[in-house]
């Protein structure tokens, strides 16, 4: 008489617990999400560098008095974006990743609008501001959604070098694209520019990425986001002073902002030790990631370059777009090297 599966298993065990688990379902539509992830992070990027080119036309235009003041362009989105990193992450996973990134798309474009019809100083600072703050929404939640749309670690790691490579060159094309757009438009066009590349990364995010969230839903750690943000921010501000003429590392005021900025960082690390709800569990810097890719609060928190700061106004604004052009050209021949590296990233991931 045949024996059924039931009842040749050993005894406590059933059919459904010896068939062993199946592999969980890909996306289908994943390498296209993370087309759109990537046009999200090439923006985002982009925006760094092509607003460093716009400054001294923006500067003149706006009569800002000097570069230093004209600088907070760049400061304020810095600030903002720092800032804010770690608690954009937290709003990620529990109020929705597809949700927040579309929402940090909308806004960033909204952002950038305010500041290219800006009609003073003050409209473009804080129009910046407003860009870092919805960064801060959308950076991490783009690595949170490559994490959660690919799930087999060899796809995943691959993923996250197309990534890796993407963020590179960016850089490279906000330069050539800045001076372009300052020379035979206008600087206002440097933001202009972000609203239809965000308006297309958000619609097509609507369609093409799924929804993700943390279930098990818990307190915002307030005290830890001030804390942080604080030393962030008391950080980043200290480098930006420290850069400027005839101010330097050695100033009273840079050493001071320095200073803060480690009392308020070991506040957080002390805090987030003993918090029932951390902002950045501690275990996550520690632990060896093994397969899985990197943590996006951390990989998020590798603030854009910002290192290309212009140092001339006047007469000579044209002549500088069309060399930081020629700058860039060079740099994006250079883009061959990422391009190569993201075997090596996702080789690194996989370790």
């Amino acid at each position: 008489m045949t024996s059924t599966l039931a009842e040749r298993l050993p005894t406590g065990l059933s059919a459904d617990t010896a068939m062993p688990a199946s592999p969980p379902k890909q996306d289908p539509r994943r390498w296209l999400a993370l087309a759109v992830i990537a046009i999200a992070q090439l923006m985002v990027v982009l925006d760094a560098s092509i607003v460093n080119i716009a400054l001294p036309s923006a500067a003149k235009d706006l009569h800002i008095g000097s570069l230093s003041s004209a600088q907070w362009v760049i400061t304020a989105y810095t600030l903002a974006f720092g800032g804010l990193l770690l608690l954009g992450g937290r709003i990620a996973d529990y109020n929705g990743r597809k949700k927040t990134f579309i929402i940090g798309l909308l806004g960033f474009a909204v952002a950038s609008g305010i500041g290219g019809a800006a009609t003073n100083s003050s409209m473009l600072f804080g129009a910046r501001a407003v860009q870092g703050l919805f960064a801060a929404l959308l950076a991490p939640a783009a690595l949170s959604l490559i994490s959660t749309h690919f799930t087999e670690p060899k796809e995943r790691s691959t993923a996250f070098g197309v990534y890796g490579a993407i963020s590179g060159a960016g850089a490279a094309i906000g330069l050539i694209l800045g001076g372009a757009l300052t020379q035979y438009a206008s600087w206002r066009w440097c933001l202009y520019v972000n609203i239809p590349i965000a308006v297309f990364a958000a619609l097509a995010a609507v369609r093409l990425i799924t929804e993700s969230a943390v279930t098990e839903r818990h307190k915002y750690d307030l005290p830890g986001a001030a804390l942080v943000g604080g030393g962030l921010v008391a950080l980043v501000y200290a480098t930006t002073q420290a850069a400027k003429d005839g101010v330097g590392w050695a100033s009273t005021e840079v050493i001071g902002l320095l200073v803060a900025a480690v009392v308020l960082l070991t506040a957080f690390v002390l805090w987030e030790r003993h918090t029932t709800h951390p902002l950045l569990p501690l275990r996550v810097p520690l632990q060896r990631v093994h397969n899985a890719g990197p943590d996006p609060r951390l990989e998020a928190a590798r603030l854009p370059r910002l290192d290309v700061l212009v140092d001339v106004s006047g007469e000579k604004d044209l002549d500088l777009a069309r060399e930081l052009a020629r700058a860039g050209q060079g740099r994006l021949e250079r883009m061959r090297t990422h391009r190569d590296a993201a075997p090596a990233i996702s080789r690194l991931f996989r370790a």
